[in-house]
């Protein structure tokens, strides 16, 4: 695919390591988003962080100084409850290993949340994860209820001395107990990105993903075959990139960057 950076008309964003790292705003972001709004370039935030809900998230950037509704933040809960619809029509109640504002996303959707009998596990990002759930999580995956993950992430970005394990790493801990693989949603799994194509009626050299690792965010635009923009200001290093027997699509110091690339790309397309 030939990566035609006039043809972009949308900008799907990661956030950690890509607009920010833990609590602290890169000076790039909100520059870099002015500069798509001058452009006429649409954007939408794309977080594997499942532990906040979009409300959360929209408290999160707008504390940030960053402008930003519900209708413009997507996670994986969107994939996974999309999955239990479709794939798993007769679930009605789960068990959720994630936050209670996980659960609660669950329950709007519909769903009953609980640990009595469910039709199948979820796991996500569990900040309030406590021993007995994590073992009444690995009984029902035992008893061969569908176990779901809402994404691989084995750690989450942070700013602080610390390692904040995420929802992969839960979910290796429960497949060591279980012998049960998880069904993985969430980056890199393609259909969030399919799904915001189809809703913005854009094809898929107009959309470009954009995040700081490889083996999520990158991935993902590879299965969907979207151009794929990869910044080196959060996980992945150019060593890394380079190293790839098939490399991004482009390589950014940060959204900084990007946002010059784009803007000199319709300048130069524009005097042609």
């Amino acid at each position: 695919m030939t990566f035609d950076l006039t043809r972009i008309r949308h900008v799907v964003l990661d956030l950690d390591g890509t607009l920010y790292r833990g609590d602290r705003l890169f000076e790039v972001t909100i520059p870099f988003l002015a500069r798509l709004s001058r452009l006429g370039i649409g954007h939408t935030f794309l977080t594997n962080n499942t532990s906040r809900s979009k409300s959360d998230y929209v408290l999160k950037l707008q504390g940030l100084g960053i402008d930003a509704s519900e209708s413009q933040i997507a996670t994986p809960a969107d994939t996974t409850i999309t999955y239990l619809r479709e794939r798993l029509p007769q679930v009605r109640a789960i068990s959720v290993l994630g936050t209670p504002s996980l659960c609660q996303q669950f329950e709007e959707a519909g769903f009953t949340v609980g640990w009595d009998s469910p039709g199948a596990v979820v796991v996500g990002f569990d900040t309030t994860l406590d021993y007995d759930r994590l073992c009444r999580a690995a009984y029902w995956i035992g008893e061969g209820r569908p176990f779901l993950a809402t994404h691989p992430d084995l750690i989450c970005p942070t700013d602080q001395p610390t390692i904040l394990v995420d929802c992969g790493a839960l979910c290796a801990c429960l497949t060591a107990a279980t012998g049960k693989e998880p069904v993985v949603l969430g980056k890199p799994d393609p259909s969030i990105l399919l799904e915001l194509c189809n809703r913005f009626g854009l094809a898929k050299d107009e959309v470009a993903m954009v995040g700081d690792r490889i083996y999520t965010d990158i991935a993902m635009a590879r299965r969907a075959a979207v151009p794929g923009v990869l910044v080196l200001s959060g996980e992945a290093t150019k060593a890394d990139a380079v190293a790839l027997e098939q490399p991004p699509d482009l390589i950014v110091a940060d959204v900084g960057e990007l946002g010059e690339r784009l803007e000199r790309a319709r300048t130069v397309g524009a005097q042609q």
